[in-house]
């Protein structure tokens, strides 16, 4: 059964780790500075556990976000073949595999309020399956469906929060996807067995905003799985315990490519970059689906049984300080 570790904070105490069982959380003694380092030196620990040691009640911790601010963040982009459809390409001619990274500083918790900063107007989500390194890849690796356990210690919820109106007009992934808050993670980390890892492909990710559901799919839809990508990637560069890979999300995000071919086609090829992206803002504005100051999000992850939980996340967005809503 999979192991379930929290990072929270008590009143006017400091960070800790815990093991959850149901809606109590048993401490963890030693004194884990990073994901990295819980990974590394605390899994022993965590695992001798029993519920009979959690004294403390789920609902009076501050739950902080389990990936720390000083890991990477790395990402996949058009990852879910729904996802590649509503963006207004064949997801079988989907050539490579499309990475870049968020900075950590984004990384924010599973609960609590998202600011939007004052020049953002279509600001969008994106629920994804957060894989956790369980060891240092400083060299070329060949990772598949049954060593993954081996180099993957634990799984995690993440919604990729993107400033659309930055990041497509700029092709700038980074900078429109990595504004402070743009990362919530968590609540927890879920450590599967080996076996509860073959499961990946039954994981369900929804997302709602003000209750509408927008986002429903499954993970088996991801073109590249978490193997080949952490093969792909330990080819690149190292990689270290605690580093976190966001896998992609699937269709239902508030940006869609226009549903004419003829339009993408002229978009394409008869306008200069320029103006391509001020009609596509243009046009972006009316879409009632881009978040919005008051918009409250609920994200999960959890395959149908519940026998792989990831948790809730819940949000609230609001204008940046000293910016018009």
């Amino acid at each position: 059964m999979a192991l379930t570790i929290v990072r929270f904070k008590q009143a006017d105490g400091e960070p800790g780790w815990g093991v959850l069982y149901g809606d109590r959380v048993a401490r963890l003694s030693g004194d884990y500075a990073s994901t990295g380092d819980l990974i590394e030196h605390g899994l022993a620990e965590a695992s001798a556990l029993t519920p009979a040691r959690a004294d403390l009640q789920l609902e009076t911790l501050e739950l902080l976000a389990p990936v720390t601010a000083n890991q990477q963040f790395l990402c996949q982009g058009l990852n879910y073949r729904c996802h590649v459809r509503e963006s207004g390409m064949d997801p079988d001619k989907i050539p490579f595999n499309t990475l870049f990274t968020k900075a950590p500083s984004c990384i924010m918790a599973a609960r609590g309020d998202i600011a939007r900063p004052g020049h953002v107007r279509l600001l969008d989500y994106e629920v994804e399956l957060g894989v956790v390194l369980r060891r240092r890849i400083d060299g070329p690796v060949a990772i598949h469906e049954a060593n993954l356990h081996e180099y993957a210690a634990a799984l995690t919820l993440v919604n990729d929060i993107s400033a659309r109106d930055v990041q497509l007009p700029q092709t700038q992934f980074y900078k429109g996807k990595s504004y402070r808050g743009f990362g919530p993670v968590g609540p927890y980390l879920v450590f599967p067995t080996p076996e509860e890892w073959r499961r990946l492909g039954e994981l369900r990710l929804r997302l709602a905003v003000n209750g509408e559901l927008r986002q429903d799919s499954y993970c088996r839809e991801m073109i590249y799985q978490p193997a080949q990508t952490l093969t792909e990637l330990a080819g690149m560069h190292d990689l270290f315990p605690g580093d976190l890979l966001a896998t992609g999300t699937p269709a239902g995000c508030a940006a869609v490519a226009p549903k004419s071919k003829v339009l993408t086609w002229a978009l394409r090829a008869l306008m200069s970059e320029r103006r391509k992206w001020a009609l596509f803002l243009k046009a972006q504005q009316g879409n009632r689906r881009y978040l919005r100051p008051g918009d409250a999000m609920v994200a999960s992850i959890r395959t149908d049984d519940c026998r792989l939980d990831l948790g809730e996340q819940h949000h609230r967005i609001v204008a940046a300080q000293g910016a018009a809503p």
